[in-house]
């Protein structure tokens, strides 16, 4: 389970550092050490999957009724956007270019622990949606605690 944030830069080459914790969980859950995290789009950032994880959800998304036009669209935006990542010697991904201009992402990047997967954020758009969820707080936990998020 990844939890947390940190900010880190992403450089000209595209390259970002992964947090030692959130690696170590990226790599520890994979039997195999050969396979690579798979980096993929959210509505407004990336998000990274363990090797496993994302499996999963792959083998849900080719489940999906071929004749249903909302599981093919997001099959679709998904899976035509995902990439293996492999994570390099010093503990960076490569996010390809047309990843980071999707994200917005810039020189800082924020790199968001969520439970299963890590999401790479704008810093300001992470921002911007953390504030957003600080002013509906009470609505939102009231929603969830009711189980109708």
């Amino acid at each position: 389970m990844f939890q947390g944030r940190f900010i880190h830069t992403i450089d000209n080459k595209g390259r970002l550092s992964i947090p030692a914790d959130f690696r170590m969980a990226l790599q520890g859950k994979s039997k195999s050490k050969s396979k690579a995290p798979t980096l993929t789009v959210q509505p407004d950032c990336l998000a990274l999957y363990p090797a496993e994880d994302w499996g999963r959800i792959k083998q849900n998304l080719e489940d999906a009724p071929a004749i249903d036009p909302n599981a093919q669209s997001l099959k679709r935006f998904l899976m035509s956007n995902a990439h293996t990542c492999p994570i390099d010697g010093p503990g960076r991904i490569s996010v390809p270019p047309h990843l980071r201009e999707y994200a917005g992402l810039e020189r800082e990047v924020t790199v968001a622990g969520v439970g299963s997967h890590i999401e790479l954020w704008n810093k300001a758009r992470y921002d911007e949606e953390i504030s957003k969820v600080r002013s509906n707080f009470n609505e939102l936990s009231s929603l969830v605690a009711r189980g109708q998020s």
